[in-house]
């Protein structure tokens, strides 16, 4: 995670990368750029308690748990249950948390299409969950780069042009193909 501040807005910006969340309760911005990847933005309006998370794919089939800081917040079945806990330490009520979904993009035509995967991983989960999405530009071809501002709830997100998906599919191949090497760990339960 790389911490900055907008000098044009003045404004501290968290960037995250894939595996990683952010949680706040500040008036701060976290950014991310998404291909086939997923970032949830989740918030608590009342409280003003918000984040972000960036995975990579839908779920790990063997579950053994995980750790903030883990590589095993690539996969969405952690990433979220380590979202919603964060928030919830920080403050925010689950009964008002709001989702808003972004991402999933085909960005490697001739592979799988990983961010179909992750699209329904993603509405499985907020509904098995029993939480609501308020808003999503999820799908299509295009890479998004995405800002949110969770003390507001405010998102923009800018799609990318077919020029950054060269580059973003080649990163998320090696980020995929890196990903069987590397165990999952960690001390999360799932239930």
């Amino acid at each position: 995670m790389q911490k900055s501040v907008d000098p044009a807005e003045g404004i501290t910006t968290y960037k995250i990368l894939p595996g990683e969340f952010y949680v706040t309760k500040d008036n701060e911005r976290i950014e991310t750029v998404l291909g086939s990847c997923i970032s949830a933005c989740v918030r608590d309006p009342v409280t003003g308690v918000g984040g972000m998370n960036h995975f990579m794919l839908p779920v790990d089939k063997n579950a053994t748990g995980a750790s903030e800081l883990s590589d095993a917040n690539r996969y969405g079945n952690y990433a979220m249950e380590n979202l919603v806990n964060a928030l919830l330490n920080a403050g925010a009520r689950r009964e008002r948390l709001e989702f808003k979904l972004f991402g999933g993009g085909r960005i490697m035509s001739s592979t799988t299409n990983i961010g179909w995967y992750n699209i329904g991983f993603a509405f499985d989960y907020i509904y098995t969950e029993g939480f609501k999405i308020v808003s999503q530009d999820i799908g299509d071809v295009y890479p998004r780069k995405i800002l949110y501002y969770p003390n507001s709830g405010r998102v923009r997100v800018r799609r990318l042009n077919a020029m950054h998906n060269q580059s973003l599919a080649a990163e998320e191949s090696r980020y995929i193909n890196n990903i069987g090497s590397k165990p999952v760990e960690g001390d999360v339960e799932l239930f």
